[in-house]
């Protein structure tokens, strides 16, 4: 089921959907994961950031994880998980990053409070915070130029940038059965980055 988070009026009719197809495909009426990963980056200086920039990355990272969480809560499951994305940019300070560092922020902080809402129904909530990443992310930055992924590399203790191998695992314990006595929490994920 594809989705455009920025795009807040199809919440509802994605949310009707995919009760039919809980109902339909799998025959339960609720599920258990909601992983809040939809991003992209907008690296401006502060004093060059538009309100265009500023309200793109809110309405993504923030109002999308609100909004699109709230809408799927009825069909989420006592006792299911729901991991939200936030960044090292959080820790740390980069010239450039503002915006997305404070949308990234307001997910750590909002994080907290669902689990603490939704804590009466066993829904742990947590974050996880990657460092950097070789992705296409921002273009592609960190994985396709050397100097700028030797740059991060330099900074971590394990002496190179993540993959994305390196967030799945945790994703997957923090949705995992087992790992049930950890909500609210901002996990970073970054082999030691600027510690």
């Amino acid at each position: 089921m594809r989705l455009d988070v920025s795009e807040l009026p199809g919440f509802s009719a994605f949310a009707s959907t995919l009760q039919r197809r809980l109902l339909d495909v799998w025959g339960r009426d609720s599920f258990d994961h909601l992983v809040n990963n939809a991003g992209h980056g907008e690296f401006t200086p502060f004093a060059e950031t538009t309100k265009a920039q500023f309200d793109g990355l809110f309405d993504v990272h923030v109002k999308g994880v609100y909004f699109l969480t709230q809408a799927l809560l009825p069909y989420i499951a006592n006792g299911g998980r729901i991991v939200n994305f936030s960044s090292g940019l959080t820790r740390l300070s980069a010239e450039g990053f503002s915006a997305y560092a404070a949308a990234k922020g307001t997910i750590e902080v909002l994080t907290r409070y669902l689990a603490k809402e939704f804590g009466p129904r066993g829904i742990a909530v947590n974050t996880v915070a990657p460092g950097a990443i070789e992705t296409d992310f921002g273009g592609g930055i960190v994985r396709d130029n050397a100097e700028v992924n030797a740059l991060y590399a330099g900074m971590t203790a394990l002496g190179r940038v993540g993959v994305p191998d390196d967030i799945g695992p945790m994703v997957a314990s923090l949705l995992s059965g087992d790992n049930r006595w950890v909500t609210g929490q901002r996990i970073e994920v970054s082999g030691g980055q600027a510690i």
